[in-house]
């Protein structure tokens, strides 16, 4: 598999995907969410970051609890 644009964030605002990033790295990626976070991290935002190639969640902004 080529794994360029492995790592997707993905913005959801009221239910809505508003918007999607890919990144070739987890770390290139993980390095967006505090930037995402500070630009579009209002109330009802979910930033959830997506390993593409195994289709998991591996993090979410904000944490369920």
């Amino acid at each position: 598999m080529d794994d360029e644009g492995r790592y997707r964030l993905t913005l959801t605002m009221g239910g809505r995907r508003t918007m999607r990033g890919w990144w070739a790295t987890e770390t290139a990626a993980r390095k967006q969410i505090p930037v995402w976070v500070r630009d579009w991290g209002v109330e009802g935002a979910v930033i959830t970051l997506t390993d593409t190639a195994t289709g998991t969640v591996i993090h979410r902004w904000p944490d369920e609890d």
